[in-house]
């Protein structure tokens, strides 16, 4: 076996013909090529594993057989991953530019455990929409996520060693449960921000198709980890942070 690589790059498929050709092209296209790309797949019957193993990239290794969703599919990643960092990139999604995992790279090092950018929303014929209303913050700490999920898991890099399991008893927000808890294994001093955009995220995913669940499943996250009344005043400050962005754009 060859030497652990600087990051595993693991993306989530089932039945992903349509998604995953925009995800393989951007990592393909990375110039940093210290890294293994894992397709855990669900045991699909279109067109995605035709895709997932054409030749052409030796770094790319594809699982396929039934699981029980996105989050026991993640945790399987997680146990076959090899490098330094896992990062999630999962089909739809891409890598901002050429440079991107340069960028995580050149961040790396023995005291980082999590590297982190912004996002962008695109959708499905890969238009920019724009950004997440919501932008990494400047120095993170486990309280930055009290206001909701300002790092979307898609750009948040976390060493592999220190990187808990999935949560599977949620089924829409085990990501934002899985960062929090990261963030409680280490400290700000060993977070970096890149200050960039480095994800294209695409819009209508399985968060955003079951937005209500979603948003339950983060109530009783937030409840757990920052207590109940803090919570809901929180969540009468997005009430009114989500009505401005409606009437102003």
């Amino acid at each position: 076996m060859t030497d652990a690589p600087l990051f595993s790059i693991i993306t989530i498929t089932f039945n992903a013909e349509q998604e995953l050709p925009a995800t393989l092209a951007s990592v393909d296209a990375q110039s940093c090529t210290d890294y293994e790309h894992l397709i855990i797949d669900g045991a699909s019957t279109d067109g995605t594993l035709a895709l997932a193993n054409a030749p052409g990239n030796l770094r790319r290794h594809t699982f396929s057989e039934p699981d029980d969703g996105l989050y026991f599919a993640m945790n399987k990643g997680l146990g076959l991953a090899r490098g330094t960092y896992v990062l999630f990139l999962n089909a739809g999604d891409a890598f901002s530019s050429p440079d991107t995992l340069a960028r995580y790279a050149a961040a790396a090092g023995d005291d980082v455990d999590i590297i982190y950018a912004d996002t962008r929303l695109v959708d499905s014929a890969r238009r920019v929409v724009g950004p997440r209303h919501l932008s990494a913050p400047r120095r993170l700490t486990y309280r930055s996520f009290a206001g909701g999920m300002l790092v979307c898991h898609q750009a948040f890099a976390m060493r592999r060693e220190k990187a808990p399991l999935y949560d599977v008893r949620y089924r829409f927000s085990a990501d934002y449960d899985w960062c929090l808890r990261c963030l409680r294994s280490t400290s700000p001093d060993r977070c970096r921000n890149l200050g960039t955009v480095a994800i294209d995220y695409l819009t209508a995913g399985l968060t955003d198709k079951n937005h209500k669940a979603s948003l339950r499943e983060r109530y009783d996250i937030m409840c757990r980890n920052f207590g109940t009344l803090p919570t809901v005043l929180r969540h009468v400050g997005f009430a009114f942070r989500g009505l401005r962005r409606k009437i102003f754009g």
